[in-house]
Order: C-alpha cells, then sequence, then structure tokens
C-alpha cells in the first residue's frame, strides 16, 4: 500500500468519538497532531492488513496525524529498525504520548534485536522518556529468554527499581512498576523477589489526571495471582 492509500484507510475508519476526546484534550497534550480517533485495537487490525513495510512505515512515522504514526510503529519491520532510527524516534514521542505503542503493548520495537541493548541504555539515560521507554522495553523483554538477561541482571534491576522509583518521573515509575510485574512472572525466584520489593517500595504516586480512568497498575495483585501461583506450581 501507499501513504495516500493509508490515509485514505484511516478516514474510511474515523471514530468520530475518538476525535471528539481527541480535540477534548487540547492542543497541550496533542500539539499539532491530528487524529483520526480511531483505537489501538482497530489501528492493530488495519496494520495487519497493511502488513509489515519499513519503507511505508517511515513515510508515516512522518506523518501530521497521530493514527497513521501509530500504524508506522505497528507495521515496521522489527529486523530493519536500527539503533539511528530508535534514537531519532524516541525523540519525537510528543513528551511521551506515542511511548506506549513505541515500547510496550507488543511494540515491534522489542521484537528487534537492539532491544535488549537499547533497554539497558535507556534505563540509564538522564532522559524521562527513554528511561520511560527503557523500562517498558524491559517488561517486554522479561517474557522472553535471553541469554545476556539472566537471573542476576533481573535480581539487579528489581533492586534497582526498588531504591529509586520514588525518585522517577510519573511515567517512568509507571514502567518501572510494568517492568517490576513482567520480571516478578518469570520465575519463583524472581517472583519473591519481587514480591519483597512491592513491600518494601509501598504506594506508588501515580494520578492520569481527572480525564483519565484508568487504575495505576496494581503489581502485587498480578504477582500473587492464582495464574501466577498455577504457573509456578508445574
Amino acid at each position: 500500500m501507499t501513504k495516500t492509500q493509508v490515509l485514505a484507510l484511516l478516514k474510511e475508519n474515523q471514530n468520530e468519538r475518538g476525535i471528539a476526546h481527541w480535540k477534548k484534550m487540547g492542543a497541550r497534550k496533542t500539539g499539532k497532531l491530528k487524529s483520526f480517533g480511531i483505537g489501538l485495537t482497530q489501528l492493530r487490525k488495519l496494520a495487519k492488513q497493511i502488513g509489515r513495510d519499513h519503507k511505508l512505515a517511515q513515510l508515516l512515522w512522518k506523518s501530521d496525524i497521530y493514527d497513521a504514526k501509530v500504524l508506522g510503529l505497528l507495521i515496521d519491520d522489527p529486523k530493519q529498525i536500527t539503533r539511528e532510527q530508535a534514537e531519532q524516534q524516541v525523540e519525537q514521542l510528543h513528551a511521551g504520548m506515542l511511548a506506549h505503542v513505541f515500547a510496550s503493548c507488543d511494540a515491534t520495537l522489542a521484537k528487534s534485536p537492539i532491544a535488549e541493548p537499547l533497554s539497558r541504555d535507556w534505563i540509564e539515560s538522564k532522559d524521562n522518556v527513554r528511561r520511560r521507554c527503557g523500562y517498558t522495553l524491559l517488561y517486554e523483554l522479561s517474557k522472553k529468554s535471553i541469554k545476556t538477561m539472566d537471573d542476576a541482571y533481573f535480581l539487579d534491576r528489581i533492586t534497582h527499581i526498588r531504591d529509586t522509583i520514588h525518585d522517577q518521573e510519573m511515567w517512568v515509575r509507571e514502567a518501572m512498576n510494568l517492568a517490576l510485574m513482567g520480571i516478578g512472572k518469570r520465575n519463583p525466584r524472581l517472583n519473591q523477589a519481587a514480591i519483597a520489593a512491592v513491600k518494601s517500595i509501598g504506594p506508588v504516586d501515580i494520578d492520569y489526571g481527572p480525564d483519565n480512568n484508568c487504575e495505576p497498575l496494581n503489581v502485587m495483585y498480578h504477582l500473587t495471582s492464582e495464574y501466577v501461583k498455577r504457573k509456578f506450581s508445574r
């Protein structure tokens, strides 16, 4: 498909309710980006319809339409994503507005060969958006078996999260919670370490604002769920 065809597809699937919500958020949050108001679930369906296309992904990313940028992230080819591209894109996430699709939600970047070194480097970055993406990538990578990410590495991450989470920007705190949950679901040893960290951390201050109905992630609930208990009892 061409960029023109994709934009036509987005227009066909525009959501008036979503557009109204976008306008309600205002320019302070959305900047100069426009939107067809399409939800992520529908955008994922459209991405599958379009298929992997690295060149098209780059063109869509340069658009001033939010939905097109999201599609660009979803259809990119993980094998062709370079470090240079990732570093450029992380600078263009509109203060983190696109970070959830860029580094989480089964993100394409997390499937790339550079995801592991990016996560390590970004976690140590002084930039809030990079740290947020680094920890969110860590969550995605915690679901996989990677030789360079053994129990010792994850235990070190748990300790670092425990000791520094309250000093971080809100979205970084949220990403740290997500990573802590993912790590704690890997095996019984990491589960117990993560649970101990959650108890030590205590309540984490996360406030999405009056216009957002989302509840902060309950890490302890997920680490002690019946599903996790059954998983580790096998």
